[in-house]
């Protein structure tokens, strides 16, 4: 195995986990974004205010985004073992 396939495997594995980790982490900065602009117009800095929230939003977008990412995850693992013949080289 060359250099540069070693390059290859480790940046499709860190793409693959950037796209993978990008909506929640969306999510969890707009709904960040949006708590902090209500506590600011309503006076409340309670911490439990802006985490339970938070970790709703990051519940339901982990359960609405998970098929996607799940096929996401399978197509990089078939993707890697179908050319481990080639990298076995």
């Amino acid at each position: 195995m060359t250099p540069a396939m070693v390059t290859e495997i480790l940046r499709q594995a860190l793409m693959t986990t950037f796209w993978l980790s990008l909506p929640l982490l969306a999510v969890g900065f707009i709904v960040g974004i949006v708590i902090s602009l209500l506590q600011i117009l309503t006076s409340i800095q309670d911490p439990g205010v802006g985490a339970v929230p938070r970790l709703a939003a990051f519940l339901g977008a982990l359960l609405f985004f998970l098929p996607w990412m799940m096929l996401k995850l399978i197509g990089y693992t078939t993707a890697l073992f179908g050319d481990l013949g080639r990298y076995a080289r």
